[in-house]
């Protein structure tokens, strides 16, 4: 490890990738948030489309064009609006954790008002991408909600975005 990082910083590197994780980036506290979302969906792309999907081409699927602010890396704010389509929805959070390919954990705060999106809470999102031949299981959790409206919401409305995800890749 490099003798110019600070003290407690792990990095995990992928066997092909120079991308590295790091465990010290502050994260929410969820424990008194213990509400939780969770969906399944097959997408016909390699993890690596998927992958990129969420980290480099956002605005592709999810964000609306012109209005993404997104540098992938560890502990960076994001910004965007969701796909006018969906209404005009902020979007903000910050890279938790990532692993290319593989898996990766963010913020996500959304809303444009206490009682929308996240509600004003940071939640977390974390979406694990499993190889299945040419396509790939996306497993995706949502946490730290801070009420069942909230939640409800999100677990509704994500296997909507995964389906445009796997038109958008197909």
């Amino acid at each position: 490890m490099s003798s110019n990082r600070p003290p407690g910083l792990h990095i995990r590197k992928s066997s092909t990738s120079q991308e590295v994780s790091v465990s010290s980036i502050p994260r929410p506290d969820l424990s008194a948030r213990p509400l939780q979302c969770s969906c399944e969906y097959t997408v016909n792309a390699r993890p690596e489309k998927v992958y990129a999907a969420w980290t480099t081409r956002f605005d592709i699927w999810f964000a609306q064009p012109g209005t993404l602010a997104l540098v992938p890396e560890l502990g960076r704010p994001y910004f965007f609006y969701n796909r006018d389509d969906w209404g005009r929805h902020p979007h903000y959070g910050r890279i938790l954790d990532a692993k290319e390919n593989q898996f990766i954990e963010m913020t996500w705060l959304t809303g444009n008002g206490a009682a929308e999106g996240t509600e004003g809470a940071e939640t977390v999102l974390r979406i694990e991408l499993v190889p299945k031949g040419e396509a790939t299981q996306v497993r995706l959790t949502h946490s730290g909600f801070v009420s069942k409206k909230s939640r409800d919401g999100h677990k509704e409305n994500w296997p909507l975005a995964l389906e445009i995800l796997d038109e958008v890749l197909s």
